[in-house]
């Protein structure tokens, strides 16, 4: 479940909730109990793992399709 960020317009406060993708935003802030969260947008802790091409196909390519990829300098 993605964990999303949120910050009150009234009083300030910041609260982070982890929610399905699907749910609604939280509107009501636990602090002040006025309906003024807003979520923020935040830098996602996603990464991928490994080496390797990442790119329109899911094959690593050694023919030099992929030119940054590390398998390719020599």
């Amino acid at each position: 479940m993605p964990l999303y960020e949120y910050k009150c317009a009234s009083c300030g406060a910041e609260i982070s909730a982890r929610q399905g993708m699907r749910d609604a935003p939280l509107t009501l802030c636990p602090k002040c109990g006025q309906q003024s969260l807003k979520r923020k947008i935040s830098l996602s802790n996603f990464s991928l793992k490994g080496v390797g091409c990442f790119g329109k196909s899911s094959s690593h390519q050694p023919s030099g399709a992929c030119s940054s990829c590390p398998h390719n300098k020599e």
